[in-house]
């Protein structure tokens, strides 16, 4: 049975030693967050996700959710005591304000426990995931009526959350939906329609569940500009925060998945439900997106978790299986064979895994913080500066993080041999339940072309310019330490083949859209590696620096310099294939006729 241990140590000293924590204290809610605090927090999230959710895991794969014939859900054994034990102890509300239910503590602060969560449990995990995007869209664009009937129950989690989107005959392009909002004599709506994928659409972990759910009222404009969003109960709630009747919104079936079998995916069918317009009507699009760019990071989470449970397992493994000899001779000559750990293919794959979960553990805490700063900051100039870091990063988090979150996830499962293949040893689950990510909340390759489409040309470039500004910044600080070498100049190689291609779309893209679209997945996996190296910058130096204030700590920091060095010489070489790649244009990819293929 596979196991797992929340990175409790790797999480604080990211955001204690490399990104500063406490130059945040001036920020609401960040004042009485100190080192211990923090501590205390990540330590209880871990001993939760490591002794209740993850036991959980294996079974509720092998058993699923089950639909009964009414259209109830039932979730797997424990789920729903975990969830109580989840709800109980206050994580779902940890960063709502405290006026409707939550403690009000920083964004920042749930992110580690979104990771530990996903990967002792990702399927469990979208349960209270989903629940807190939903609040902060109805937080951002509610009534304040509306606030303060759903978010309280919310936030304690005895109500959960959803968002409904896709349907039969649209996904990606929103503009094609069809379900409909009539307008009610009592000022509410009808909603009539079917959504499709919609993850935790109903299940028994709570009282109630209030789905989001983008409707056209009728008469509306055709395509997204004709989209509204809208409350819809699953049990309607009367006016004193009591439940009362069932609504028309049931569960049509749980789809049969590849993974995330614990979580209920359901087709959810709504027959005249009473819904409540949230915002303005035919603004639908731009209440969900504050959901939407909240699920995205969490997306992101989910293949960064992944990927370390994954190699956890995958370690441990190694170190225990005997197969052959090391090449420079036994290692341990009093046994049969050596730990394939001795193996250089074996080390490869795992030092790929392990250098790509620290520094992407980094950039998802550094997304937070900026999420933070824009919510919480008295200074416009920094809330600014942050939104277009978090409006630039958040495509090329989810797309970068989930993509290799994947790929490790399957190289953990190589390290295993054929004991990798078979499902006792947990292996084949974590790359079952890694594959959707990268499908979540725009497949990648959707992520990719909003990145180079609208986040790059947006405002004048001014969020990439502002990176390479950064960037520049970063590394002329460390320039001339000589034990930052190996960490500088290969970063500056990579943001050298960044800036090139960035250059080369805006020479080459305005004239011919095909060239961005050609260019744009490559172009993301090239800023998501710069990103990885900028972030072993930091790092590295974090790590000199406690490797001198605190020598106890040595062996530990210098694992993290071995570990950053692989990332440059193994790992980040990749950028100038990319940059290849990216200009040789779309003219190739797009000549062969529809009936050449």
């Amino acid at each position: 049975m596979p196991s797992y241990r929340a990175p409790v140590d790797d999480t604080l000293f990211l955001l204690n030693d490399v990104l500063q924590y406490q130059r945040f204290s001036g920020l609401k809610g960040f004042a009485d967050v100190t080192p211990d605090v923090i501590a205390q927090i990540l330590a209880e999230a871990g001993k939760l996700c490591e002794e209740v959710l993850a036991p959980l895991n294996q079974s509720g794969d092998a058993n699923g959710c089950r639909r009964d014939a009414d259209g109830a859900v039932r979730t797997p054994a424990g789920f729903r005591e975990a969830f109580a034990a989840y709800a109980g102890g206050g994580w779902i509300g940890l960063p709502v304000p405290e006026e409707y239910g939550g403690q009000g503590l920083p964004f920042t602060l749930s992110t580690p426990m979104s990771e530990y969560a996903s990967a002792a449990n990702m399927a469990f995990a979208m349960y209270p995931g989903l629940t807190q995007g939903a609040l902060a869209a109805l937080l951002t664009h509610g009534s304040d009526e509306q606030k303060r009937l759903y978010a309280p129950k919310m936030a304690e989690g005895r109500w959960t959350g959803t968002m409904n989107l896709t349907e039969p005959q649209c996904g990606t392009d929103l503009g094609l939906l069809t379900t409909k909002a009539v307008p009610r004599a009592d000022g509410g709506y009808s909603i009539t329609g079917q959504k499709i994928f919609i993850s935790a659409g109903e299940h028994d972990l709570a009282e109630n569940i209030i789905h989001l759910v983008l409707a056209r009222i009728e008469g509306a404009p055709a395509g997204v500009k004709g989209i509204s969003l809208f409350i819809v109960p699953k049990v309607l709630v009367n006016a004193d925060g009591s439940l009362g009747q069932r609504n028309g919104v049931s569960c049509g079936s749980i789809e049969e998945k590849m993974g995330i079998h614990g979580n209920a995916t359901c087709v959810m069918n709504y027959d005249g439900a009473q819904g409540f317009l949230i915002g303005e009507p035919n603004r639908g699009l731009n209440a969900m997106f504050v959901m939407m760019n909240e699920a995205r990071l969490g997306v992101a989470i989910q293949g960064l978790a992944q990927s370390e449970v994954a190699y956890q397992n995958a370690l441990a493994y190694a170190k225990e299986r005997l197969q052959g000899r090391a090449l420079t001779g036994p290692k341990d000559p009093d046994k049969k064979a050596d730990p394939i750990l001795v193996h250089p293919d074996v080390r490869r794959m795992l030092m790929e895994i392990k250098a790509f979960n620290e520094a992407a553990r980094g950039l998802t805490l550094a997304a937070a913080l900026d999420s933070d700063v824009v919510h919480r900051s008295p200074d416009a100039a920094a809330r600014q500066a942050a939104e277009d870091r978090l409006g630039l990063m958040t495509p090329v988090l989810k797309g970068v993080l989930t993509d290799l979150g994947f790929d490790n996830a399957v190289k953990a499962q190589q390290v295993f041999g054929g004991h990798g293949y078979i499902r006792e040893w947990g292996m084949e689950q974590f790359v079952r339940d890694a594959r959707i990510a990268m499908i979540y909340e725009g497949a990648n390759g959707i992520q990719a072309l909003d990145l180079v489409g609208r986040k790059l040309p947006r405002d004048g470039g001014r969020a990439i310019m502002a990176f390479f500004k950064d960037a520049g910044e970063l590394l002329q600080s460390h320039g001339d330490k000589e034990a930052m070498k190996p960490f500088v100049a290969p970063t500056q190689a990579a943001l050298g083949d960044l800036q090139k291609a960035s250059m080369w779309l805006m020479q080459n893209a305005m004239a011919k859209p095909d060239n961005a679209g050609a260019a744009s997945y490559d172009y993301m996996h090239l800023l998501g590696r710069v990103a990885l190296a900028l972030m072993w910058v930091k790092i590295a130096a974090a790590a000199f620096e406690k490797k001198a204030r605190e020598p106890e700590q040595a062996a530990r920091m210098d694992a993290k310099l071995v570990t950053a060095r692989f990332y440059m010489e193994r790992m980040l070489p990749e950028t100038g294939l990319r940059l290849a790649r990216i200009v040789t244009g779309a003219d190739t990819m797009m000549s062969l006729a529809a009936d050449m293929f």
